[in-house]
């Protein structure tokens, strides 16, 4: 191993050498000129011009930078020519067909979300460079930071036009992989097996947390849960649960044993990544059980620690409660929507409902049967209103049908119960526990799809080029592109 390791080393470091060594041969020299047309008014051009002025290209060239407020359905290729054509003629070489030689011009449109990149014929770069250049910027006009995206596409430009052959992507993937095709599948061997064995002792320590807290409330779960009464509809449902707790506990306890007995080596495959989720789900789930077990028995009983018990089963719907604001304010959010306004009366009306169950369980004028009737049929309302407002989102951020249902798709999945990990969540409460993960739309659920939704799109969106100048474009034939972001 050491040998192979050793000859690897010589390999790349003769690679590493050359490619350093090459470097030299290229110069780096500031934009020629810089020159910024911001119709659209979203630049910080006290920003942005000396960003520019300091990145270095391999050929002098002039930079334009322009901006313009269009719409989500214009061609931007179109648009810029015609603005070169009215404003900057000395954008276009003088037979009209061509941008001018020397030139690089950038261009965005933060309202059609839109990005274009434009060269002379001694400047252009290929479709798919273009397209890397674009790309660098998505990311950072999806936040709306227009200036930092700006400068981050021209960057990326300096590095693509005119590059040297021996800085080329082919040249580079040619070498590395002709000289380093040993190292590189070592290496990625290694790496899997490093982040298997991460990924898998992470859902170890996850199970160990939570089967520690279930072994040492054992005995307090089991005397709880022979004293919920078996007459209340929530009592019964609960204790149909815990019915085969200790089966469920003993399982976990056997599969604790055989994870611990994992070695190093064994920690790396996937096989046993699958048996550490399996002891952290199961360990999860039962912890979770606990909790509404001891929380059922104080809270049906009427029990000293009643009030604590049912700030608890409160907890999840004053979270969503407490978190619409945000997530209506959030961009695409369609805060100022009539489904936005029934979610905002709904919440002040519920913070104030919420009080009043609170005192009327205070002063035994309801039961907490009641009080869980009441709550369920509140967080049942808000997933209603909730969905109403996916749907209002969906048809304001998607195009077409296609795009609406990849949103509606990731939506229902977040809907499904699993978070970013893929892990199965468990609410610790009463309602969370006798219905299921599904019943309820929560505001965290609803982020989580929403946000997962819009980057597909996005990422949807961002993988074709336009590359025509429409129908004004005449037979005018510059090297240019554009995408959506």
């Amino acid at each position: 191993m050491v040998s192979v390791a050793g000859r690897i080393a010589v390999v790349l470091l003769t690679l590493a050498a050359f490619l350093v060594g090459s470097g030299g041969a290229a110069s780096a020299v500031a934009p020629s000129a810089v020159v910024v047309e911001d119709t659209a008014g979203v630049l910080d051009q006290k920003t942005l011009l000396p960003a520019v002025e300091r990145i270095q290209f391999y050929e002098p060239t002039k930079v334009a930078v322009f901006t313009y407020n269009g719409k989500a359905a214009d061609n931007l290729n179109e648009e810029v020519l015609r603005f070169a054509r009215s404003r900057h003629p000395e954008w276009i070489s003088a037979d009209g067909q061509k941008w001018a030689d020397g030139l690089f011009i950038f261009a965005l449109d933060p309202v059609g979300r839109h990005v274009g990149t434009y060269m002379g014929e001694d400047r252009k770069v290929s479709l798919e460079q273009r397209s890397d250049i674009q790309d660098a910027t998505k990311e950072l006009f999806r936040d709306a930071q227009w200036t930092d995206g700006t400068v981050a596409g021209i960057r990326r430009a300096a590095e693509l036009i005119n590059q040297p052959w021996y800085r080329s992507t082919a040249f580079l993937v040619t070498a590395w992989v002709t000289g380093g095709l040993a190292a590189l599948g070592a290496a990625a061997w290694l790496i899997v097996r490093a982040v298997t064995r991460g990924a898998c002792r992470r859902q170890i320590d996850r199970g160990d947390r939570s089967y520690s807290n279930v072994s040492m409330d054992l005995d307090v779960t089991e005397l709880n849960a022979s004293t919920i009464p078996g007459s209340s509809r929530y009592g019964s449902q609960v204790l149909e649960k815990h019915r085969t707790f200790m089966e469920r506990y003993a399982a976990a306890t056997e599969l604790s044993n055989r994870v611990h007995t994992l070695g190093k080596r064994s920690l790396s495959s996937r096989k046993s990544l699958k048996l550490a989720r399996q002891f952290a789900e199961s360990a999860a789930e039962l912890d979770a059980l606990d909790d509404v077990i001891a929380d059922s028995n104080a809270l049906l009983n009427r029990a000293g620690t009643w009030p604590t018990a049912w700030d608890r089963q409160l907890a999840p719907f004053r979270k969503d409660l407490a978190g619409l604001e945000q997530l209506l304010a959030k961009r695409h959010g369609q805060g100022d929507s009539a489904t936005a306004t029934a979610l905002r009366s709904f919440r002040d009306e519920s913070l104030r409902e919420v009080e009043r169950w609170t005192a009327e369980l205070a002063e035994g004028r309801i039961s907490p049967e009641t009080a869980l009737d009441r709550l369920y049929e509140a967080r049942s309302r808000l997933s209603e209103l909730l969905e109403n407002h996916a749907e209002t989102v969906i048809q304001g951020f998607a195009r077409n049908e296609r795009e609406a249902a990849m949103m509606r798709e990731q939506m229902e999945t977040a809907h499904g119960g699993l978070d970013h990990h893929r892990q199965r969540i468990y609410e610790p409460s009463i309602l969370g526990t006798v219905y299921p993960s599904y019943m309820f739309f929560s505001v965290a659920t609803f982020n989580s799809g929403f946000n997962t939704g819009v980057s597909s799109v996005n990422s949807a969106r961002g993988g074709g080029s336009t590359t025509g100048y429409g129908g004004s474009g005449g037979s005018f034939s510059g090297s240019g592109s554009s995408s959506g972001f």
